[in-house]
């Protein structure tokens, strides 16, 4: 079972991507923010991890950059996952190391297509 980190502030978010993910079979793990989540992608390595972009303290910009450029979790793939839909954002993103970029609300059947494209899952 593939492991998924969610990084988002809302709780609201967090719900609606962790019963995404649950449906499709994959295992989910939490984080309100960015440093909780550099944290935890540290600690568990999960498979994959979604990422959102505006948060308090660390932004998801910031840790992303933090995780690829971190040799223990280099090798999970990100996905930004959020409402900042500018092609400018975009670009900032993949160039921070993230792997893709949706915007949301994000579609289920486009958040696994994306996901299984990278994992394999």
């Amino acid at each position: 079972m593939a492991h998924v980190l969610i990084v988002d502030d809302s709780p609201t978010e967090r719900h609606v991507l962790q019963g995404m993910l649950e449906r499709n079979g994959f295992k989910v793990s939490l984080a309100t923010n960015g440093e909780e989540g550099v944290a935890q992608a540290k600690a568990i390595k999960p498979d994959l991890i979604l990422m959102d972009v505006v948060m308090p303290g660390l932004n998801g910009f910031q840790a992303t950059r933090e995780l690829s450029r971190t040799p223990d979790t280099a090798s999970i793939p990100v996905i930004i996952v959020t409402t900042k839909d500018q092609e400018t954002d975009r670009i900032w993103g993949m160039r921070q190391g993230a792997r893709d970029y949706l915007t949301k609300p994000v579609q289920e059947s486009q958040l696994m297509t994306t996901i299984r494209s990278l994992i394999g899952a």
